[in-house]
């Protein structure tokens, strides 16, 4: 079997409505033909591919449990634009968690079949959450469990269903803490629009307490159904961020490629590789100051009282 490596986007219809988090991407999936099963395999085939190359970036030593037998390899130059994408996003999350003090907190929107739990040395006390298509996720997790794929010892994966009706509260549930630091990354999650990818960025706005990082792949056509020009992309990436408490710098992929010894063909690419920075204050740091401050006004109260 064979596919088209990358893809802009997967168009999978979903209710949606304005309430934060309620009804994300409710993608309904089929077997052989289930467009995301179909996205995520091609995303592991380029890992595979990447492994086994004299020199990789980076290995992933499970890929080929995910990547169904004679599927074909392509060596077109937006699977390299992937694989410098997946260098830079695991070494930045790395970097990130080995400089948080106790625990650590990774919260990755994906395809289902990332692999970053099992393949990147996460130190002691780091709980990682995916957050991903739960079919996609059933399908992988079985065959990565039939490999031997273990999580580092002191750590904890967690994994909550993009179907959920309220991902924020599903990842409290769990036990993701809003006044904790954590770093935030997205790469093969699957959009369907614009208002979809902002429904996302909300519910990453409340969950990020300030200074923490939200990071990843975003399609470029995300841009374009605001936009037709691609010298717009840069303010149209800073409105968008700015408006959900975030500062975005866009990083380029040759720049990253460069840094890596690597270079990539000149032309159009259809991703969109960012860092962003939490300014505000995530829903647990304002809940957390609000009873503070009517407690300190309540003792104030009782001072005057007296």
């Amino acid at each position: 079997m064979g596919f088209s490596l990358r893809c802009a986007s997967v168009l999978v219809p979903f209710p949606f409505n304005n309430k934060r988090n309620r009804g994300l991407l409710r993608a309904q999936l089929s077997d052989e033909n289930d467009p995301l099963l179909r996205l995520a395999i091609n995303s592991a085939s380029l890992r595979l591919q990447e492994t086994q190359r004299r020199e990789p970036l980076f290995m992933d030593p499970y890929a080929g449990c995910l990547v169904p037998p004679h599927t074909r390899l392509n060596f077109e130059n937006s699977s390299k634009h992937y694989c410098i994408a997946t260098k830079f996003i695991d070494d930045k999350l790395l970097r990130t968690v080995n400089h948080m003090d106790g625990l650590k907190q990774v919260v990755l929107f994906s395809d289902g079949m990332d692999t970053r739990p099992y393949r990147l040395n996460w130190p002691s006390s780091t709980i990682i959450f995916d957050i991903s298509p739960e079919r996609v996720y059933q399908n992988a997790i079985e065959k990565l469990q039939d490999v031997g794929a273990k999580i580092p010892r002191s750590c904890l994966f967690l994994h909550i269903p993009l179907e959920s009706s309220n991902i924020q509260e599903a990842l409290h549930m769990k036990g993701f803490n809003g006044n904790r630091p954590s770093i935030l990354a997205i790469q093969g999650l699957p959009l369907m629009t614009l208002v979809s990818f902002k429904e996302i960025l909300l519910t990453v706005s409340g969950m990020a307490m300030d200074g923490c990082l939200f990071l990843g792949e975003l399609p470029a056509w995300l841009a374009e159904t605001k936009i037709g020009t691609k010298s717009s992309t840069e303010k149209w990436m800073d409105n968008l961020f700015m408006s959900n408490g975030f500062k975005v710098n866009m990083v380029s992929y040759h720049k990253v490629a460069k840094s890596l010894g690597k270079a990539l063909k000149l032309g159009d690419h259809k991703y969109i590789l960012f860092v962003a920075e939490q300014l505000r204050f995530s829903d647990d740091q304002m809940e957390t100051w609000k009873i503070e401050s009517q407690r300190v006004e309540e003792d104030r109260k009782g001072q005057d009282f007296e």
